[in-house]
């Protein structure tokens, strides 16, 4: 198992995410915002990989609107060697990276602008984890999309525009099954159409299912990341204790998350710790693992 967090490090809480303000974009801005973002995320995974998290997943805004149409400045080109040597620094540390764009990817919204700005966010994004010359195993994750009030035809868009994906996305995209909306059975259906892989989100699980047990949706699912792409990918979070249904705790619950592995036991998968205190959390999840046996 590969174990860690989402995007931002608490020890760094400036590091990896400069933005600005689209009025205020010009080349230089945005140049001066990607080394600094750059140099945020290698000192971001170098801290982890002194602490032994494998599993990251990046900010998508790493380069400031980069999939909006103001942005025609080359920094592919500009920041080419260091793109690189991040790359370098997870092929020899064995890092896993992942992305995983905003609410507002939908590639199956009804509205065509939607749709191709989706296209080129994650264009871009698998542009990013090319540039590090990393290989498919490293994914981006979005989730099915909205219903838009006719469910199987907003699977069925999703399909068609999937389908329609060039080779670069496509290699890299999977489906997570959501809280509300698209359930592990819904994204097993895209996956036997399309054959993406499916990370699983244990809390969106919870709290939306068919009744699968835990063990039985880790078995489907798991078979669904046959064929070069890797270990199977897990998020993992719990209920935060007297807040709405759904939000994510802000630290790990020991109690919770030892159940979980001991479930989970007889599975290989990476996880991902979606809690709000970021590697805090992650460390502890880490001692828990490495206790359990499921990590060196």
């Amino acid at each position: 198992m590969k174990l860690g967090y989402p995007c931002l490090n608490t020890q760094f809480p400036q590091r990896g995410s400069r933005t600005f303000r689209l009025a205020s974009y010009s080349s230089d801005r945005l140049c001066e915002a990607i080394a600094a973002n750059l140099d945020g995320l290698r000192a971001i995974l170098q801290y982890n990989i002194g602490q032994g998290l494998l599993h990251f997943r990046i900010l998508s805004s790493l380069i400031p609107f980069a999939s909006h149409p103001i942005c025609t400045h080359p920094w592919e080109t500009d920041f080419a060697a260091e793109f690189r040597a991040l790359g370098q620094l997870a092929r020899q540390h064995g890092l896993r990276l992942s992305l995983h764009p905003d609410q507002f990817t939908l590639l199956n919204s009804p509205t065509e602008q939607i749709t191709q700005n989706s296209i080129r966010e994650l264009a871009y994004q698998a542009r990013l984890l090319d540039l590090m010359e990393l290989d498919a195993t490293h994914k981006i994750q979005i989730h099915i999309g909205g219903v838009y009030g006719d469910k199987p035809r907003s699977l069925a868009r999703f399909v068609e525009r999937y389908q329609q994906l060039p080779d670069s996305i496509r290699r890299r995209l999977v489906i997570e099954n959501d809280d509300r909306q698209y359930s592990l059975r819904d994204c097993l259906w895209v996956h036997t159409v399309c054959g993406t892989p499916i990370v699983f989100d244990v809390f969106h699980h919870a709290l939306l299912n068919e009744g699968e047990p835990l063990a039985d949706a880790f078995r489907v699912f798991s078979r669904t990341w046959q064929g070069g792409h890797g270990s199977p990918m897990v998020d993992y979070s719990s209920q935060e204790p007297g807040a709405r249904a759904g939000t994510h705790a802000a630290t790990l619950d020991d109690r919770d998350f030892t159940h979980f592995l001991r479930k989970t036991k007889a599975f290989d998968f990476d996880l991902m710790l979606e809690i709000k205190d970021k590697e805090q959390s992650a460390l502890r999840a880490l001692a828990v693992a490495r206790q359990l046996g499921r990590i060196r």
